[in-house]
């Protein structure tokens, strides 16, 4: 299967060739780009036949499972919740303000900018989440000590994804 950034990426590479149609096959999913006015447009992900047959089935058992899944998933909560308080102290999580790539350097040879155990206050640069090939640099906007950094570097980050969490000071 591949990732969003895969994807991006052939999107991006058949969009800057002369290209006009591309079609990438691997373990039964297919992948169709064709430009259309001079703007790459995917045009299939999977074979039709499969995504068509599989949700069909599947909603059914989702249904049944779910009320199961709640009634198991109560105790683990329950359980988690004094594990997560016993393992990591922390008063407020920095999220991301966009989707985009987070990148925890500002360059792949550079130190990250922050690691778990700095101090940091409110206008210490923590991050960089690349969106649209802009590079935007992410504040911690509270004092205190990071706990926890909950992202890979170079991972894909959604709108509001807690990326770091913060001890206040």
């Amino acid at each position: 299967m591949l990732k969003v950034q895969e994807i991006r990426e052939l999107i991006k590479l058949v969009d800057d060739s002369s290209i006009s149609d591309f079609t990438y096959e691997s373990n039964g999913t297919k992948v169709t780009m064709k430009k259309e006015n001079g703007e790459v447009v995917p045009v299939t992900a999977t074979k039709p036949v499969t995504v068509e047959a599989k949700p069909e089935p599947q909603p059914e058992p989702t249904q049944v499972a779910e009320p199961a899944k709640e009634e198991k998933s109560e105790p683990k909560k329950q359980e988690e919740a004094p594990q997560a308080e016993a393992t990591t102290d922390y008063d407020h999580e920095i999220v991301s303000p966009m989707v985009g790539t987070f990148y925890e350097s500002p360059s792949p040879d550079d130190d990250p900018y922050v690691q778990v155990g700095d101090q940091v206050d409110a206008s210490t640069v923590v991050c960089i989440v690349e969106a649209m090939k802009l590079f935007n640099e992410i504040e911690a906007e509270v004092k205190g000590e990071i706990v926890e950094i909950l992202v890979d570097n170079g991972e894909l980050v959604e709108y509001g994804q807690p990326l770091f969490r913060v001890k206040k000071k």
